[in-house]
């Protein structure tokens, strides 16, 4: 991939507090990447509360307003090219997106996870590893294709699972790496700093930059 001339423009889609939207807008906005649209999929989603605030254009696309999931993601995909958006973070986006969309902002739609994928993809990943009973979370940050949580794995970090086995704490203890992983990634995503590995299509390379 090659390097992108900085800031990048990069729209981010949200569904509810916005915490990972604002790590982006505190750590990279302006520097590597220029924030210049969120969608939400909530109407009264808090994030768009922290758009406002830092001045970012913001709108919802709730699929009650939409015949279907197909119009809803060509109009808001629209809206996002029209504000000349170059890469697409899902930050807390708890919706799917059609391969329309994806194909039309083909290799520059990236997604956070509260899993160490391909482990517990989906919704309720935390509850999902509690129920399993496992020793360590983590978080993923990874490219989106059209399967659920199934596309190349860009950053990961496991932490040990702490004595609670509440979910809500869990979810805590995870967001502050889930803020970390998905600023470097798209600080990498500008340098042209991510490949293929071209042993594991469902792994991405973060060492070498393109000219």
């Amino acid at each position: 991939m090659a390097r992108v001339p900085a800031p990048l423009p990069t729209a981010v889609l949200v569904s509810g507090e916005g915490t990972n939207l604002q790590a982006l807008l505190d750590e990279v906005h302006g520097r590597e990447a220029e924030i210049v649209a969120v969608a939400s999929s909530v109407a009264d989603a808090p994030a768009l509360g922290r758009a406002a605030t830092a001045g970012v254009p913001a709108r919802a696309f709730p699929r009650s307003e939409y015949v279907d999931r197909a119009a809803r993601d060509e109009a808001m995909g629209d809206w996002l090219g029209e504000r000349g958006a170059r890469l697409i973070v899902l930050a807390g986006y708890m919706e799917l997106l059609g391969a329309p969309f994806l194909e039309r902002f083909s290799g520059a739609v990236i997604n956070v996870h509260p899993s160490l994928l391909p482990a517990f993809p989906g919704v309720g990943a935390i509850e999902q590893a509690l129920s399993y009973g496992v020793k360590v979370v983590g978080v993923t940050v990874h490219f989106v294709d059209a399967g659920v949580d199934s596309g190349a794995v860009i950053l990961q970090q496991a932490v040990e699972l702490p004595g609670t086995r509440d979910a809500g704490h869990v979810r805590e203890m995870l967001r502050p790496l889930e803020h970390a992983l998905l600023t470097e990634a798209v600080r990498l995503y500008t340098r042209g700093a991510l490949a293929a590995d071209p042993e594991n299509p469902r792994r991405i390379s973060t060492d070498a930059i393109a000219g």
